[in-house]
């Protein structure tokens, strides 16, 4: 049954990219490759420099979700520079081959179960972590929709008009802070674990609470900063507004199950930004290539690096691991067989 479910998934995400990338082309069609190298060309260095560092930011945030769920699980011992290796590496994995396919956990389990992990343990880990990204986007999303409610209204085409509504996205919005509320407030006053089916779900202790505050919203405003320096000042709409649309772009994206959300991250972001002719759609899609670039795929060829390197490691290690208890040398010398030597020892004995 799993294996049906992950091939309808798979599919939905092959349909979504398909289709967006349709849908896409026709609003890029028009492009021609020289304007949109002069985008490129047109961006200062240090706003280069400063999408680097925000990629750096991001996922420095990503590695401390990694070390929050070490916390909660009460694993100490294992160094910041392990754990960020694995979580850098799973998360440009899966960032790019799609969580439906390829979560992320075969590779923190074959790192974490080298440390001694167990795999219930890897299996808390991975679900606390993509619990504190939900977490994070959640917040964020919240506090975007009651601060600018309008934001909704770029997406008049992809959302039903009752969800575009200034006051429904500020309803909306504040109903997402108030689940972020009462998270905090089941983590202050230790409210009894929740149980779904066999699943016992608990809330976190207050110091790993108010850690996983810091760093969901860290990373996301680290991913949204790559495209905000990138975009140039006259189409550059505020910080708010364009980590309010990252945060649409991305969260459709990953709901899509597409590939690196393929096509789908890129229609959503530029439906929402109201592009109307080419002189400020090129400019925008380099924005967005400069995002694919720094956190997606320079991350992911560095990853694959990593898990030959991981895999050639731990491979080496089992071809020249000695056994401790070497077995005791063998009664039967080389070239004799028991049947000589019983006869050797009857003729001893007459």
């Amino acid at each position: 049954m799993k294996k049906v479910s992950e091939i309808v998934w798979g599919l939905i995400g092959l349909a979504a990219v398909v289709g967006s990338c349709y849908l896409l082309w026709g609003e890029l069609k028009t492009l021609s490759w020289s304007s949109i190298e002069s985008a490129f060309a047109a961006i200062p260095l240090h706003h280069f420099l400063f999408a680097a560092l925000s990629t750096l930011v991001a996922y420095a945030a990503l590695a401390w979700y990694d070390r929050i769920a070490l916390l909660h699980l009460g694993v100490r011992g294992i160094s910041w520079w392990f754990v960020s290796v694995c979580s850098f590496t799973t998360y440009a994995l899966s960032h790019n081959i799609g969580a439906s396919v390829f979560s992320g956990a075969l590779v923190r389990y074959r790192a974490y179960t080298s440390k001694g992990l167990s795999a219930a343990q890897v299996a808390v880990l991975v679900a606390l972590c993509s619990f504190t990204f939900g977490l994070g986007t959640i917040l964020l999303g919240g506090f975007v929709l009651v601060y600018d409610p309008g934001l909704l209204s770029r997406l008049e085409s992809l959302l039903p008009a009752a969800l575009t509504n200034p006051a429904t996205a500020r309803i909306v919005g504040f109903a997402l802070l108030a689940f972020v509320a009462l998270y905090v407030l089941g983590s202050v006053l230790r409210f009894r674990p929740l149980t779904i089916r066999k699943f016992k779900v608990e809330y976190p202790r207050l110091q790993i609470m108010v850690r996983q505050l810091i760093a969901a919203p860290l990373e996301l405003l680290g991913a949204a900063g790559i495209i905000y320096f990138a975009l140039p000042d006259s189409l550059n709409p505020g910080f708010i507004a364009v980590l309010g649309i990252f945060l649409a772009s991305f969260s459709v994206a990953l709901a899509s199950h597409a590939p690196g959300g393929l096509g789908v991250f890129e229609l959503v972001f530029f439906t929402a930004m109201q592009l109307q002719t080419d002189a400020e759609k090129a400019p925008v899609l380099a924005a967005v290539l400069i995002f694919r670039l720094f956190y997606l795929l320079i991350p992911f060829a560095i990853a694959i690096v990593v898990v030959l390197l991981f895999e050639r490691s731990r491979l080496s290690k089992a071809l020249n691991k000695t056994d401790p208890n070497p077995p005791e040398a063998p009664l039967v010398a080389p070239g004799l067989n028991s049947h000589v030597i019983e006869k050797r020892l009857e003729n001893k004995a007459v």
